[in-house]
C-alpha cells in the first residue's frame, strides 16, 4: 500500500482503488479500477460513510457527515492494509470529534478478482446516545469521469423478481431518469434520480438487490449486490457534481421503518455489499467476475463440487399432495432415470382436516398419507434402496395459528407489533432471536437429519408479514427484522455446523429471496415456481446473474402429453445449473423417458466443469418474449452453449461469442444427439450460426478449443 499525505492507494493485480484527504481531514474514494488506470485524477465527492440520526440532516454540500445534529464531520483517523489468505483487506476508520461516532469501513476483496466488498461498523465512543436513521454500507461517487458523455453513455441495469416471472433484467439509459438539469435547479440534498428498495421478509420481492451501470461506448461495467436476507435494502444510482455515484444500503427509517439506538459504547454494523467491475468486458465481464467472487465467500461446502441430480415431486407432478401409493412409482421413475436425491415436498405432514396451511409448525407425518407399519420411513427406505439420499420440504419460520406449536411457544418467540401477535395468511412468523423459536427448529433439523436419515432440506417461506418486529421495548419494527435476519443466517451456520454433509435448499415461493446472504451459505436456490416450460427459458438463462450455475436449480418437468421437442426443450432448460427433475416420469412413453434418461447422462459427463465456468449471453440479457435464448458457461478450454427457440422467431440466428477470432473450435451437440440442431462455427469471425428447425426446441453444444492448423 501507497501512503501520501493527501492521498493513500490500495489493491491488488485486478483492482485499484484510490483515497483523497481533505483539508478539513475527510475521505473520498476518487478512484476504483485497474492499477493502470491508477493516477488519472480525483474525482467524486461523496463521502465515504453517510450516516444520518433522529434530529438531524444529512448534508452533500461537501463531506460533512450531519450538519447540525451530530455537529461535526467525520475525519480520517487511520487506515490500515492486511492480507487474510486470498483475501485483501483494508480498513479506514473516521470519526467524528464532537459527538465521539466512529466509521471504520472495511474493504475486502479477493485476490486476482476485480469485487470489492464493503461493509460498516459504527461505534459510539461519546456521551450520549445517537439514534440511528441510515448507514450507508457503501458509496462512491466516480463511476464516471466527469466528461458528459459518459453521463450521456451510462446505461442502468436492474432486475425485476416477481413470482414466476423471476430475474427480468432491464436496461435504461441513466438520462432517462438523471435528466441534464442544467445547473439551474439544485435538490435540498444535492441529488436526485434512480433508487430502488426492498422491502418486507423477501429479500427479492419485487426486485433482485442487485444492480449496474454500463457505458454503451466501451463496455466499462460496475454490478453490484447487497448481501441481506431481509426486504431492509435500498441502493440508488445518479449523478451529483457531474459524475455518477452510487449508495449502498441496508434497512433505513424513511424506506422500512429502521431506527437504531447507538448508546455509548454501542457498535452497529451494516449490512455488507459487493461491487464488481469489467473496464472493457460489458456486463457479461462484471457478471463473471460477480460469479468468481461468489464461489470465494460462500462456505465450503462437498455439493457445490459434486453437483448430484435431484428430483422433486412438486412440480408439474405431485403438487404438495405425496402419498406412499404415489411415491413408490416415482421413486423407481427418479432411480432409473439417473437421480441421486429425492425429495418430498410439501404435504407430507398433512393429515388432512380443514387445511394444513394454517396448522404447520410441529412437521409431524402426515398418518393418512403413510398408512403403513412404518408410515413416513417405508418411503425414506425405498429411496435409500434405490441409492438416492432423501429429502423433505420444510417452511421452518412460520407456525400456523392452528398448530400446537403456537400455543406451546411463549409470545416473545414470535413476530410482535404493539405487543400483539403478527398474524399473515393464518400464520405467525417466529423471532429466531428467541432461544426457544431456535430450540424448536433446532430439535425439528436434528430429528428429520440425525434421527430419520435425511440428506437433503429444502426450506421454503411464503409469506410476508410486512415490516417486521418490535419484540423488545423501544425497538422499531426495521431493527427487529434485522435482528432476525441475522438470527437466521447464524441459525443456519449452525445447523450446518452440526450436519456438515446436508445439502440445504434456499426457497421462497420460487425467487421470492434470492440474495447472496443466504446462498453463501446454502448450497442450492430455488430459481421459480413457473410450471409453463416456455415461461422458464429466460429464467433458467437469467438465473447466473444472481447465482453461481452451479448452484441455480431449475425444473425439468416433462409431462406425458409434452411433444419430445418440448421434452428436450424442458430437460435442456436445466443442464448448465442444478437439475431439478420432476414431472410424471412413470407415465411417459419410451421416446419421452429416453430423452429425460439422455439428458441427465449428458449432465453428469459435464457438470464437473460447471463449478469453476463463468456466465455469458451471446445474445444479450434475455428478455421476457424474445423467441431466441442463449446462455453459455466458459471454462479455459470449453464453452457449453445453451439455446432455446420458442415460437415465433426464425429457424437460425447467430451469436458471438467471447472466442479469439482465427482460433479453431470444435462444436458438438451433446443434447438432444438425436434431434435436428445443427450448429456451424465462423473461425474468422468467432461467431456461431445455430439452426433449431422447430419451435419450440432447444440444445446443449459444446465448443472445444483447439489449436490452429499449421501454416
Amino acid at each position: 500500500m501507497e501512503t501520501e499525505q493527501r492521498s493513500f492507494r490500495w489493491g491488488h493485480e485486478a483492482l485499484h482503488v484510490e483515497f483523497a484527504l481533505g483539508d478539513d481531514g475527510s475521505a473520498r474514494l476518487t478512484h476504483l479500477g485497474l492499477p493502470e488506470e491508477a493516477g488519472n485524477g480525483s474525482r467524486g465527492s461523496l463521502p465515504l460513510v453517510e450516516v444520518t440520526a433522529t434530529g438531524h440532516g444529512r448534508d452533500w454540500s461537501g463531506s460533512r457527515l450531519v450538519q447540525t445534529a451530530l455537529g461535526g464531520r467525520l475525519r480520517h483517523r487511520t487506515h490500515r492494509a492486511a492480507r487474510d489468505g486470498d483475501w485483501h483487506t483494508l480498513t479506514v476508520q473516521l470519526h467524528d470529534p464532537d459527538t465521539g461516532l466512529v466509521a471504520e469501513v472495511t474493504y475486502r476483496s479477493p485476490d486476482g478478482i476485480p469485487v470489492l466488498r464493503s461493509e460498516v461498523t459504527l461505534r459510539n465512543e461519546g456521551q450520549d446516545t445517537l439514534h440511528l436513521e441510515s448507514v450507508s454500507s457503501f458509496a462512491m461517487g466516480c463511476l464516471t469521469t466527469p466528461d458528459p458523455a459518459d453521463m450521456d453513455a451510462a446505461d442502468l441495469l436492474w432486475a425485476e423478481n416477481d413470482w414466476l416471472t423471476e430475474c427480468r433484467w432491464q436496461r435504461r439509459p441513466l438520462r432517462l431518469t438523471t435528466p441534464d438539469h442544467g445547473g439551474r435547479v439544485r435538490h435540498a440534498n444535492g441529488r436526485s434520480g434512480f433508487a430502488l428498495t426492498g422491502q418486507g421478509t423477501w429479500s427479492s420481492c419485487g426486485r433482485l438487490p442487485m444492480g449496474g451501470l454500463t457505458d454503451r461506448r466501451t463496455g466499462r461495467t460496475w454490478v453490484w449486490q447487497i448481501e441481506h436476507n431481509g426486504g431492509g435494502w435500498r441502493w440508488e444510482c445518479a449523478e451529483r457534481d457531474k459524475t455518477a455515484y452510487l449508495a449502498l444500503f441496508g434497512p433505513t427509517d424513511s424506506h422500512h421503518g429502521w431506527r437504531q439506538p447507538l448508546e455509548p459504547g454501542a457498535v452497529f454494523r451494516t449490512v455488507p455489499v459487493a461491487l464488481s467491475f469489467s473496464a472493457d468486458g460489458g456486463s457479461d465481464a462484471a457478471f463473471a467476475a460477480l460469479t468468481r467472487y461468489r464461489r470465494a465467500q460462500r462456505r465450503p461446502h462437498p455439493d457445490h463440487q459434486d453437483l448430484p441430480v435431484i428430483f422433486n415431486d412438486y412440480m408439474n407432478c405431485l403438487m404438495g399432495d405425496p402419498t406412499t401409493e404415489k411415491l413408490l412409482p416415482l421413486i423407481d421413475a427418479a432411480a432409473d432415470a439417473g437421480a441421486e436425491y429425492f425429495v418430498i415436498d410439501a404435504g407430507w405432514y398433512d393429515d388432512g382436516g380443514d387445511g394444513w396451511w394454517t396448522t404447520v409448525g410441529a412437521w409431524e407425518p402426515a398418518s393418512s398419507r403413510f398408512p403403513g407399519e412404518k408410515g413416513i420411513h417405508e418411503v425414506l427406505e425405498r429411496i435409500r434402496e434405490r441409492g438416492m439420499v432423501p429429502g423433505l420440504w420444510l417452511e421452518p419460520e412460520v407456525i400456523g395459528v392452528h398448530s400446537p406449536m403456537a400455543d406451546s411457544l411463549p409470545d416473545e418467540a414470535f413476530f410482535r407489533r404493539d405487543g400483539v401477535r403478527v398474524t399473515e395468511s393464518g400464520r405467525h412468523h417466529l423471532d429466531l432471536r428467541h432461544p426457544a423459536a431456535r430450540a424448536h427448529l433446532d430439535r425439528v433439523v436434528d430429528r428429520l437429519v440425525g434421527e430419520w436419515g435425511v440428506g437433503y432440506l429444502k426450506l421454503d417461506h411464503n409469506i410476508d408479514p410486512g415490516s417486521g418486529t418490535s419484540a423488545h421495548p423501544g425497538e422499531s419494527p426495521g431493527a427487529g427484522l434485522l435482528g432476525h435476519n441475522r438470527a437466521h443466517l447464524d441459525w443456519l451456520d449452525g445447523i450446518l455446523d452440526r450436519h456438515p454433509h446436508l445439502v440445504v435448499e434456499n426457497c421462497a415461493s420460487g425467487g421470492m429471496r434470492w440474495d447472496h446472504a443466504l446462498l453463501s451459505r446454502l448450497q442450492l436456490q430455488s430459481t421459480s415456481d413457473q410450471q409453463n416450460l416456455h415461461r422458464y427459458a429466460p429464467i433458467a438463462a437469467s438465473a447466473p446473474t444472481a447465482v453461481t450455475p452451479e448452484q441455480g436449480a431449475v425444473w425439468a418437468y416433462p409431462q406425458p402429453e409434452d411433444s419430445l421437442d418440448e421434452v428436450a426443450f424442458t430437460m435442456a432448460s436445466a443442464l448448465l445449473g442444478r437439475i431439478h427433475l420432476s414431472g410424471l416420469l412413470p407415465e411417459l412413453g419410451p421416446e419421452a423417458r429416453g430423452l429425460v434418461h439422455e439428458a441427465v447422462a449428458v449432465y453428469k459427463a459435464v457438470r464437473a466443469d460447471l463449478p469453476r465456468a463463468v456466465p455469458s449471453w451471446p445474445l444479450g440479457l434475455p428478455g421476457w418474449d424474445d423467441p431466441w435464448i442463449a446462455l453459455a458457461l466458459h471454462t479455459p478450454a470449453t464453452t457449453y452453449l445453451t439455446v432455446w427457440r420458442r415460437p415465433g422467431g426464425e429457424a437460425t440466428t447467430t451469436l458471438r461469442l467471447p472466442e479469439r477470432a482465427g482460433g479453431a473450435a470444435c462444436v458438438e451437440v451433446l443434447y438432444p444427439a438425436a434431434r435436428q440442431a445443427v450448429a456451424v462455427w465462423n473461425p474468422d469471425t468467432a461467431d456461431l450460426t445455430v439452426t433449431l428447425p422447430t419451435a419450440p426446441s432447444a440444445a446443449l453444444l459444446r465448443i472445444t478449443r483447439t489449436e490452429p492448423d499449421a501454416p
